[in-house]
């Protein structure tokens, strides 16, 4: 059986009054995550993960800032297309295991709702879809609260 690590990260700063969608959730919250798409900065490490398990480069490669096709695109979207593109190499996913840094909101009443709406994109049981929240003790940029960062690592078998 051919098994493929892949590791994503991402970055977004964030801005009063813009929306704050995390693993395709919009979160209630002041300050929103700036970017193209819809800036899920979640969704876009799980996407990194996916695509360098697959040796398929980054999501940059495929959904290009550039583009005016993806400007505000929900990443829900970007991540169903990464799935095809994962599977059309003829990789499944086993399962996902991925960080969200943010001091502000709290992220755990929220995290079985991504969980599913994760595992229903790839196609997975929820218990598939690891999604943990963690603060940076007020250190930084993202303890500071004006960035979010999240961390992704994913198992694909072929």
């Amino acid at each position: 059986m051919d098994l493929r690590i892949g590791y994503g990260v991402d970055v977004h700063r964030l801005q009063e009054g813009l929306p704050l969608h995390i693993g395709g959730i919009l979160i209630p919250s002041e300050l929103g995550a700036i970017g193209h798409s819809d800036a899920d900065v979640l969704l876009h490490a799980i996407c990194d993960a996916l695509l360098g398990a697959a040796n398929l480069r980054d999501i940059g490669y495929h959904f290009s800032d550039k583009d005016p096709q993806y400007k505000n695109i929900e990443s829900s979207i970007l991540l169903s297309k990464v799935s095809a593109l994962v599977h059309e190499k003829g990789y499944s996913v086993v399962n996902i295991d991925s960080t969200v840094i943010l001091e502000q909101p709290r992220l755990n009443p929220y995290i079985p709702k991504m969980q599913k709406l994760i595992a229903d994109i790839l196609g997975l049981d929820q218990e598939a879809v690891s999604i943990k929240a963690s603060t940076h003790e007020q250190v930084d940029s993202f303890g500071e609260g004006r960035a979010i960062k999240a961390y992704a690592v994913c198992l694909l078998h072929r």
